[in-house]
């Protein structure tokens, strides 16, 4: 059986130079900028993680929530949530949903970014 090793989200952008600067200056991730290619994009990285912004033609971000009633746009799986969430909370991140323990046993909090997408931060607990 073969076996999968990682994701990377991929978040299509009205504009992808101010998304990037956000998860920059906000989030804490580096930019490497691919904007002269045939395709477009914006990879952004953090420790393990990596998100690839897309440019959209000129449409905005539709979060899950607003699409389905409900859901996130990301998840990301962290050992350290409170200090996470308080390294966001000091560069004025909006925190829609502090600290808690779900109903389907995680730990987690939820942020907003700056194109309405929420991203869940947490780890599953026993």
């Amino acid at each position: 059986m073969f076996k999968l090793l990682m994701s990377h989200c991929i978040f299509p952008t009205p504009n992808i130079n101010k998304t990037a600067d956000f998860y920059e200056q906000k989030l804490g991730f580096r930019s490497v900028r691919y904007l002269h290619t045939s395709e477009p994009h914006i990879c952004l990285y953090r420790d393990q993680i990596e998100i690839i912004l897309t440019k959209t033609n000129g449409q905005k971000v539709i979060p899950n929530r607003t699409l389905y009633g409900y859901g996130y746009d990301g998840y990301f799986i962290t050992k350290d949530q409170e200090g996470l969430q308080q390294e966001f909370n000091n560069e004025g991140v909006k925190i829609v949903r502090a600290i808690n323990d779900t109903d389907y046993k995680n730990h987690e909090f939820v942020i907003e970014d700056i194109d309405g997408r929420w991203l869940g931060f947490g780890i599953k607990v026993d």
